[in-house]
C-alpha cells in the first residue's frame, strides 16, 4: 500500500517564527523577501524524502530506521488575527500540525485560537517551543540537536527552560491536554510532545522532523493511503497570473488529478463547472508563494501536492472552496451538490 506524503500545518501566534522555521528547513529565506515579515498568502513547500534524511540523519534510529513516507508537504499558513478564516482552512486539509510557541512569552491569544482549531478539526499536532536561543546565558551551537545543545548549557540555564516548558505544560494541562518535552514521552498518541526549537540557530530541528515524521508513521498511515480515483483538493488561493488570467492555487489531497479533467469548485453565486488547461506545479524545495524559477507543466498530479490549476470561467471562484475532478462516465451535478452543501 502506497502511502502518501502527510500535508503539515504550522500554526500559532504573530511572530512566533512560523516563517523562519519553515525557512530554516527550506534554507531559502521567503521571510527577507516579505513584507512586513509577516505571511501573506497561504504558501505549500514539499520536502522529499532525501531532504528529510540528510536532515534526521543521526536521530534516525528514533523512528525505528526507516523513512516510510515520501515527505512531507508543508502549508505555511500564517498566523495573524486577519487570516483567522485562512488559518481555518488550513487546519482542516492538514493531517498534521505543528503549533509553534515562542517559549519566553508562552501561550499568547492566537496560540489558544490555534488549539481551539485544532480540536474541533480533531488535527493531531506537536509543539515547536521556539527561541530558546533567546533564553538568558544560552549559549547556541548552530543546527545541533537540542539534547546535545541542551547538556552543554549552564545549569541556571537548563533550570530556566525547564520551568518555561513547565508553566507551557500547564496551560496545556489546565486545557484539558497531556504535554510533556518530547524525550521524556512513552505513548505519543497520548501526550502532546513538544521540541525546544530555535528557528534562528537550527538547534532542535532535526528532532521537531523526527517526532513529526515519527508520529505521522506510526499514527496517520491509515489516513496517508492514497485511493486512486479522481482528485479531491482545497482551494487555498484565488490568484490572477500574468499571461495565464485567473488560476487557482490548491492542495491536492487525494486522488489525482489530469491535464483537460473537468472539475467543479466552489464559487460565490453557485459552483463553477470548468476544465483543467494547464497544471503548474512548483519545483521542489520551492514555494508557491514566490518561486525563483517558476514552475513546470506537468499532464497528472496525485496527492498529495500544491498545484496551480489553469482553467477558464473561473470568476467567482473561492478560496476555501472544495474542488473535485469528475471521473471518467460520472455526472458533475453529484458534485455541484456535494460542493453546494459545503
Amino acid at each position: 500500500m502506497s502511502l502518501r506524503q502527510p500535508i503539515v500545518c504550522v500554526l500559532g501566534h504573530v511572530d512566533t517564527g512560523k516563517t523562519l522555521l519553515l525557512d530554516k528547513i527550506r534554507k531559502t529565506s521567503v521571510q527577507a523577501r516579505e513584507v512586513g515579515g509577516i505571511t501573506q498568502h497561504i504558501g505549500a513547500s514539499f520536502f522529499p524524502v532525501e531532504t528529510l534524511k540528510q536532515m534526521i540523519g543521526p536521530l534516525l534510529s528514533t523512528i525505528k530506521g526507516e523513512i516510510e513516507i515520501p515527505g512531507l508537504l508543508v502549508i505555511d499558513t500564517p498566523g495573524h488575527e486577519a487570516f483567522t478564516n485562512l488559518r481555518k482552512r488550513g487546519g482542516s486539509v492538514a493531517d498534521i500540525a505543528i503549533l509553534v510557541i515562542d517559549i519566553l512569552r508562552g501561550f499568547e491569544a492566537q496560540t489558544y485560537e490555534c488549539i481551539e482549531i485544532l480540536k474541533a478539526r480533531k488535527t493531531p499536532f506537536l509543539v515547536a517551543a521556539n527561541k530558546i536561543d533567546r533564553i538568558p546565558g544560552w549559549n547556541s551551537y548552530p543546527d545541533t540537536p537540542f539534547l546535545k545543545a541542551y547538556q552543554l548549557q549552564d545549569k541556571y540555564v537548563q533550570e530556566d527552560l525547564d520551568n518555561r516548558l513547565y508553566e507551557i505544560i500547564g496551560t496545556f494541562s489546565r486545557l484539558g491536554f497531556r504535554a510533556d518535552r518530547f524525550d521524556r514521552i512513552k505513548d505519543f498518541t497520548r501526550t502532546v510532545a513538544i521540541v525546544p526549537t530555535s528557528a534562528k540557530t537550527g538547534e532542535g530541528i532535526t528532532e521537531l522532523l523526527a517526532v513529526l515524521v515519527g508520529l505521522t508513521q506510526q499514527y496517520l498511515k491509515k489516513r496517508l493511503q492514497t485511493t486512486a480515483g479522481p482528485a479531491r483538493g482545497t482551494v487555498l488561493e484565488v490568484k490572477e497570473e500574468p499571461g495565464l488570467g485567473l488560476t487557482l492555487n490548491t492542495i491536492i489531497y487525494d486522488g489525482t488529478l489530469r491535464k483537460d479533467d473537468l472539475i467543479v469548485v466552489g464559487g460565490k453565486e453557485k459552483p463553477i463547472i470548468t476544465r483543467v488547461r494547464a497544471i503548474l506545479v512548483p519545483k521542489p524545495l520551492d514555494e508557491i508563494r514566490d518561486p525563483r524559477d517558476k514552475f513546470s507543466s506537468v499532464d497528472s498530479v496525485s496527492a498529495a501536492a500544491g498545484v496551480k490549476i489553469v482553467a477558464p470561467d473561473l470568476e467567482g471562484a473561492l478560496a476555501g472552496a472544495p474542488l473535485y475532478a469528475v471521473g471518467d462516465g460520472e455526472d458533475p451535478e453529484k458534485y455541484v451538490r456535494l460542493v453546494s452543501e459545503e
